[in-house]
């Protein structure tokens, strides 16, 4: 930040402060924070320590936005000026933020990393499988470390509430029966497909799907291949055609990788 701001670089600043706002602190801290805020067993300490740094890290947000954004940071900031202890008159007149050095917080910040990947990996699942994003799933572990346990020794309410876990089981990789898989490092996070889904009725959605993504693929190829379009028409429009048949390439390779799992349930 203090790098693109030197430099008068205020879009890339803005751009960089509006991905860490939305991405990181919206995203994933706001969500991680409700599994503590909402819980019967959590402490009033937890809780409360939950509330002061999510009002911290969104008071230090708030001058880190200030230079781009004067007003509605001004105006936020006095609201939350009581919550924080902050006892200046205008946030113009605060110190601006400073980062850590990030060594001082490498094991946390890998921690972090591994419960988001644990968390979109099967999310993606559910996304290719077309799982309820709301129904609590069984998921298997294997492959898995000392460190993979240890972490989600501490983490596994977060993953529990924010994966919509039912259970979680350690096996053997050798035990390990026909599922979807994610990768979190090295270890191998399934979960089993049979009984989940409607394994025909999966299948014909996918067949039709696949069917028409066939179509749209070969109507992109025929105009890429007629010299009248490929030849004459702006390279910015067959640029994109190209682009356009890559993607339905790729999609089109998922779609029946997602059905060959499928019909071998």
């Amino acid at each position: 930040m203090n790098e693109h701001l030197n430099k008068y670089r205020f879009d890339i600043a803005a751009k960089a402060m509006y991905e860490f706002t939305w991405h990181q602190f919206c995203d994933w801290y706001l969500e991680l924070s409700k599994p503590v805020m909402f819980s019967d067993t959590a402490s009033e300490a937890q809780k409360l320590g939950t509330r002061l740094t999510l009002i911290n890290t969104l008071e230090s947000l708030l001058r880190l936005m200030h230079p781009v954004m004067p007003f509605i940071t001004e105006e936020i900031w006095q609201q939350i000026k009581p919550l924080t202890g902050k006892e200046g008159d205008s946030i113009q007149l605060e110190p601006y933020p400073q980062a850590t050095e990030p060594e001082q917080q490498a094991e946390a910040v890998a921690d972090i990393d591994w419960v988001k990947t644990f968390i979109i990996g099967i999310r993606k699942i559910r996304s290719e499988m077309n799982v309820n994003p709301g129904k609590k799933i069984p998921v298997l572990l294997a492959n898995y470390s000392e460190q993979d346990q240890q972490r989600y020794q501490k983490t596994g309410d977060y993953l529990t509430q924010m994966a919509k876990l039912e259970s979680v089981e350690w096996i053997e990789e050798a035990d390990a029966p026909q599922a979807a898989m994610a990768l979190v490092g090295e270890m191998k996070v399934l979960i089993p497909l049979a009984g989940l889904i409607d394994r025909d009725a999966e299948i014909e959605r996918l067949t039709k799907e696949i069917t028409k993504l066939k179509d749209n693929l070969e109507k992109t190829e025929a105009r890429l291949n007629n010299p009248n379009f490929a030849d004459k028409a702006p390279e910015q429009v067959v640029k994109q055609a190209r682009d356009q048949a890559e993607v339905q390439r790729t999609k089109l390779q998922d779609l029946e990788h997602q059905l060959g799992k499928i019909q071998s349930l």
